[in-house]
Formats: C-alpha cells, structure tokens, sequence
C-alpha cells in the first residue's frame, strides 16, 4: 500500500491585480471545493497562498493512472483555467512527487475555508 501519488500546480501572484487574493479564496470556497469533493481517485487537495507571492493547488491521488488523467486534461486548459484567469496569467509550475507519508493527527483533516475567508 502507498500514501498516494502527489501534484502540485503553482501560480505566481508577483503580477497578479491587487484583489486576485480575495477573488481566489471566493473562487475556492464558493465553487471549487465542491468540484474536488467529488473527483475520482482524489485523496485529498489544498490550496495555498502567499499573498503577492503565489497560489498553488496541492493534489493527493489513488494511484499514478488517476494523476495523470487529471493532469493530462488539467495541461489542456491550463492557460484558461479559472484561477489563470483570476490571475492573468498560466501556472509557472505543474510538479508530480512522492508522497512518503501521510500523518493524521489528533486534530483529524478539516475541510472548509481558511481564516482570511468569512
């Protein structure tokens, strides 16, 4: 058994409009958590942000076959993905890696909208 099979896809947010922040955590909590919720062979996703810096989304799949469906299709549209366009601009970074490990603590995941959402 493995921990699963990684994807990260990275914005940068260096030229992104100034409320490209706040139209991405609206982005996020209003629409695209419900889409992940449901995709096939999703472990799990993160999004994270560092204001002015960049925007990423973190991917955990079942196995390589489901990363590199969603990947192969995600890279089709990548430039016009809605976060592209909130952005202004393309993904600078479309990573696969291992994940060694996957420790859940006593807190247990959550899943809803970061602090700067209300």
């Amino acid at each position: 058994m493995n921990a699963g099979y990684g994807l990260t896809v990275r914005w940068s947010l260096e030229d992104a409009p100034d409320d490209a922040p706040d139209q991405l955590r609206e982005y996020v909590v209003g629409t695209s958590i419900a889409r992940f919720m449901f995709l096939d062979g999703l472990a799990f996703k993160v999004w994270r942000m560092r204001e002015g810096e960049w925007f990423e989304g973190t991917y955990v799949f079942d196995s390589e076959q489901e990363r590199q469906v969603f990947r192969d299709g995600f890279e089709q549209g990548a430039a016009q993905a809605p976060g592209s366009a909130i952005i202004g601009s393309a993904p600078t970074d479309i990573e696969e890696w291992e994940v060694v490990a996957i420790a859940e603590g006593p807190a247990g995941f959550r899943r809803g909208a970061g602090p700067s959402v209300s």
